[in-house]
């Protein structure tokens, strides 16, 4: 799913292309994507767009008229700029949005339709979808620790629940985690003041970094390659590899249809986290901590060995 600096490039890349420009056709072709009737999407149409907008992990473009358009991507949904248009065809391309100076479209691949568009009437009604979490990059420290310390939950809860921090997802809070030394399950309230800073730190250097870098990457052009998993990152998406800053293989804890990424070298101190599934599955041979672990494999290569 786009996360904030996903978000943040996107909204640069829109606003040299969109930002003061009409908007003169809106075409859908995905039956589930528009998730509003009123106002008629067509109610966009012949203006222009005067306002980009982050609402956490959603795009919302505003128009002469008042209303605003947002999009939020969810897990497969991506936009992209061509610069003649194109007809959606209801399978990948499930929206376009043709403008004088090109055209937006809105993909999603797999069969799972999640992606979402709304057009709300004015800025009012379009608060009823935000979640409210506090603005990171632009929170002062004392701000980010009253936010953590109002629920009692583990670290990779707390940095992905909207409501708290925003923008947050599951690929940028396993770095950020990661930079900050800290286990994903640790609970908020158990935290101290240089824990609390270290975080704090942590993500504001994780997420403006990374902006940074996927706006090097796209070099002025519309961001093509968004994705949640790449090569630079630590510990997302890396399980089973060598961690890069002290080699002990990156672990997973593993729940519905995500995961966590973690090292357990340089945030748990060795400690192995209980998976879910496995822990179910293997019960009382569930390896403790990384020695153990290792004292287990040594012990079947040994047996296969005899």
């Amino acid at each position: 799913m786009p996360e904030l600096p996903d978000i943040v490039v996107y909204l640069e890349a829109l606003e040299q292309r969109v930002l003061g420009h009409v908007l003169e056709r809106v075409r859908i072709a995905g039956p589930f994507l528009l998730r509003t009737a009123v106002p008629p999407i067509d109610s966009v149409q012949g203006h222009k767009v005067t306002v980009l907008r982050r609402i956490g992990k959603r795009i919302a473009l505003g128009f002469d008229n008042g209303m605003w358009l947002v999009f939020h991507l969810m897990i497969a949904g991506r936009l992209h700029w061509k610069t003649k248009a194109v007809v959606p065809d209801g399978r990948r391309t499930l929206a376009t949005f043709e403008f004088e100076s090109g055209t937006l479209t809105l993909t999603e691949a797999g069969a799972k339709k999640r992606a979402s568009l709304h057009l709300f009437a004015d800025e009012a009604a379009m608060a009823a979808i935000d979640p409210g979490g506090l603005e990171v990059l632009t929170a002062a420290r004392d701000a980010f620790a009253e936010v953590l310390a109002s629920e009692n939950h583990t670290l990779k809860r707390a940095l992905t629940d909207p409501h708290l921090f925003s923008g947050i997802g599951n690929a940028y809070s396993d770095e950020i985690l990661f930079q900050a030394q800290l286990s994903p399950v640790l609970l908020t309230r158990r935290m101290d003041a240089e824990t609390i800073n270290r975080l704090y730190q942590a993500t504001q250097e994780t997420l403006n970094s990374w902006t940074k870098t996927l706006r090097v990457e796209a070099g002025g052009k519309f961001p093509e390659k968004v994705t949640a998993f790449r090569e630079e990152m630590y510990v997302h998406g890396k399980y089973g590899l060598p961690c890069r800053r002290c080699g002990t293989k990156i672990q997973r804890i593993r729940y519905a249809s995500n995961e966590t990424n973690y090292c357990p070298r340089c945030q748990t101190g060795g400690k192995l986290l209980a998976d879910r599934a496995l822990s179910r599955l293997l019960r009382e041979d569930w390896p403790r901590s990384l020695d153990e672990m290792d004292e287990r494999i040594q012990g079947k290569k040994q047996t296969a060995q005899n």
